[in-house]
């Protein structure tokens, strides 16, 4: 049996690449983004009823990889990217059917021009991603306090700390109108540490680039010290 499938929507996120994008989405809050609604979905009657809920649940496609198909074995960066365990205990992007799952906020519902908006809160979802399907977040069926969760049981833990070059406080501070919450985006996301598994027990210094909303960020690291030198 096969299946097509049409999405409903597109994310809107200050995520243009795959690389830093938080594992959850709760990891970084100042990572917000919308769906926009597509034709023939983008009407007022299929969101009738769900400015009631505070959260949704967001289905999405992980369109990016989805050509590189599937592996029945994935290395979880929680486990440092050396242990292999089966891909259904894991959330990796490389699945039979390349599906996410996301539990975001739902702030609000706009209407411009007569384009449909869901304003979300933090989200853990690239920029462009097709949308599958919403649903409400019901909270005394969709949430289990008690529930163990094996390697991913504890929030990730971070010994990072994040300095700013005086060059990037400039450029800070040149576009905070546009994007008042461009810092604290960045200093949530490298908190993260989104480097390869691999990498983050190096003891030399590493450059990396990040694309978040129309920036490349550059920062360095050296034994767990990370400096944002400049934005692009």
């Amino acid at each position: 049996m096969s299946f097509s499938i049409d999405p409903i929507g597109v994310i809107h996120s200050p995520y243009k690449e795959k690389f830093a994008i938080p594992r959850q989405p709760r990891l970084a809050k100042a990572g917000v983004g919308e769906i926009h609604l597509l034709p023939p979905y983008n009407q007022l009657e299929a969101v009738r009823g769900l400015e009631q809920f505070s959260h949704l649940w967001i289905i999405f496609l992980f369109h990016q990889t989805q050509k590189q198909g599937w592996r029945p074995t994935v290395r979880p960066p929680r486990l440092g990217g050396n242990e292999r365990i089966g891909v259904f205990a894991t959330r990796s992007t490389f699945r039979p059917n390349p599906l996410g799952l996301s539990a975001v906020e739902l702030k609000d519902i706009l209407v411009q021009k007569g384009q449909i908006i869901l304003k979300l809160g933090s989200v853990d979802i690239l920029d462009g991603t097709p949308v599958i399907d919403i649903k409400p977040y019901i909270p005394y069926s969709d949430s289990y306090p008690e529930a163990l969760a094996g390697y991913a049981n504890d929030i990730p833990s971070s010994s990072l700390t994040i300095d700013f070059s005086n060059q990037a406080l400039i450029q800070l501070e040149q576009y905070q109108v546009a994007y008042p919450e461009l810092k604290k985006l960045i200093i949530e996301v490298i908190s993260q540490d989104p480097r390869p598994a691999y990498k983050r027990k190096s003891l030399y210094l590493q450059h990396y680039g990040m694309r978040l909303f129309d920036f490349n960020i550059h920062w360095q690291i050296i034994d767990n010290h990370v400096e944002i030198l400049y934005l692009e």
